[in-house]
């Protein structure tokens, strides 16, 4: 596949696509989504999805991109969830035993990857998006962490765009143990942090350079850019444009939506 020679996008050889915001909001399919996805294919040019969103894995974000209308394999999808599984097992070969939270589909996620889930005498704590949170769990994260073992987290998103709004994100989870306890987690995997920055490269076989971050997140997925990945703001999501005025993360382009986009990069293919 021939790089891009767009414009801002010059070199880029593959897209690494962002989801809540950027596919898809809520139950409804974005303006160009779809035709954008199936463009790739035809090119043959190389993407991934990508989503800090730990609280699904990819079978179900298959099934949920197919079920409107896309035709997705879940081989394409990359979550917060594996990539710290796939960190914490590369990096801590001797972390067994975990005590997560984290929602069932998680669970799974990380004892597909051998991790045995436990709340007795864990060697880590792993806190994921927990959309089946409860103050039980919060609390015993607290008392966990206060000890001092190894503290993971998936991401650190404060909120999760919705249709009608946002979500409290497991940003917002954070805050509260950081606040109990005073500790931030030792290591967050997702979005913009170097785990995922590496990750994308393996599983790409790519230099950042000729990766192109396409999001709707400035201090998640635009920040990317200062691992020296191309990035690409769609304003479908999270981030309008008056956030930009002050914001540090600034993208390489600005589009409305994947429709827009897919118009720039069909002039160069």
């Amino acid at each position: 596949m021939a790089p891009l020679n767009t414009g801002k996008l010059v070199g880029v050889k593959a897209f690494v696509l962002d989801m809540d915001g950027t596919i898809f909001l809520g139950n409804r399919l974005l303006p160009g989504a779809k035709e954008f996805v199936e463009h790739l294919g035809l090119k043959q040019i190389p993407y991934l999805f990508l989503t800090n969103n730990s609280s699904k894995d990819r079978r179900l974000y298959a099934e949920k991109l197919n079920s409107l209308g896309m035709d997705v394999d879940e081989s394409m999808i990359f979550t917060a969830g594996e990539a710290t599984a796939v960190f914490i097992k590369q990096q801590f070969s001797h972390i067994q035993n975990i005590d997560l939270i984290g929602t069932p589909a998680l669970e799974k996620e990380f004892e597909s990857h051998g991790f045995k889930l436990t709340t007795l005498n864990p060697q880590a704590f792993v806190l994921g998006f927990d959309t089946t949170l409860t103050y039980e769990k919060l609390w015993r994260l607290c008392d966990g962490v206060r000890t001092g073992l190894p503290y993971f987290s998936t991401h650190a998103d404060i909120n999760c765009p919705l249709e009608e709004g946002v979500m409290p994100d497991i940003g917002a989870m954070i805050a509260f143990v950081e606040a109990s306890t005073g500790r931030w987690p030792d290591h967050v995997i997702g979005k913009p942090n170097p785990p995922i920055v590496s990750a994308l490269t393996q599983r790409l076989g790519l230099p950042t350079e000729d990766i192109c971050m396409v999001g709707d997140r400035l201090y998640t997925d635009i920040a990317l850019g200062k691992a020296g990945l191309r990035t690409v703001l769609v304003l479908s999501g999270e981030t309008k444009h008056y956030d930009l005025i002050n914001s540090e993360y600034q993208p390489d382009l600005v589009v409305e939506h994947l429709g827009i986009l897919l118009n720039i990069i069909g002039a160069s293919h």
